[in-house]
């Protein structure tokens, strides 16, 4: 696909709404694992910045799937981090906090932003400052009513993203909801997992997925 990051990110969550946060991925298996969740339909890489050697993980990675994946960080926390995810092909940057800095530094350098927020007022000034959608985080603490009161007050088309104790066997609590994807950590990636593994859960999350996809359309 040709055009922009934001056309290339808004392609692959169409095509496959989870992102796939890699916390702990080193540097020797990130092109493996990123090929096993590629493979089995997922489409959006994020390796948070506490992981061991992120940067060279991200542009690895970057590399690898350019034009087959969305590749970016996690756990970004200043406009530097911001700078050096761009530097290595990062793509998208996705954190744990509303920094209305970080959110414009991404969109001055083309970049995707995915803020997390809790609240309405949280929510509002992501958006105000460019943020391209609301991470939803800790996902543990938001319930579809919680979410569907959220989206009652934010912008027509607001993408919404539950992020944290989202895994294959508990997605269908989201069935009918007005969220529109998810974050999926470690149900789905840990330190010491194989390749192998890693394909093993994510076709089983992608068929869930696709699963929740067909209900909340019903």
């Amino acid at each position: 696909m040709t055009g922009t990051i934001e056309d290339r990110y808004a392609d692959d969550f169409a095509t496959m709404p989870v992102v796939a946060i890699l916390r702990g991925l080193v540097p020797r298996e990130a092109v493996a694992i990123g090929m096993a969740l590629v493979e089995s339909g997922i489409r959006i890489l994020e390796v948070p910045l506490n992981s061991p050697e992120p940067f060279e993980s991200i542009g690895l990675l970057a590399r690898a799937f350019a034009g087959h994946a969305t590749v970016g960080a996690g756990t970004v926390l200043t406009p530097g981090d911001v700078d050096r995810v761009r530097d290595v092909g990062g793509q998208i940057i996705i954190s744990p906090n509303m920094n209305p800095v970080v959110i414009r530094r991404a969109r001055e350098a083309g970049l995707v932003s995915l803020p997390g927020c809790l609240t309405p007022t949280e929510a509002f000034a992501a958006l105000e400052a460019g943020a391209h959608a609301v991470k939803l985080f800790p996902g543990e603490l938001v319930t579809p009513g919680v979410a569907r009161a959220m989206a009652a007050v934010l912008p027509k088309g607001t993408r919404l993203l539950v992020v944290g104790g989202v895994a294959a066997d508990t997605i269908g609590t989201w069935n009918g909801s007005v969220v529109h994807g998810f974050g999926i950590g470690s149900s789905l990636f840990k330190p010491g997992m194989t390749p192998d593994d890693v394909r093993g859960k994510a076709r089983d999350l992608v068929a869930a997925v696709r699963d929740w996809a067909a209900a909340s359309r019903a």
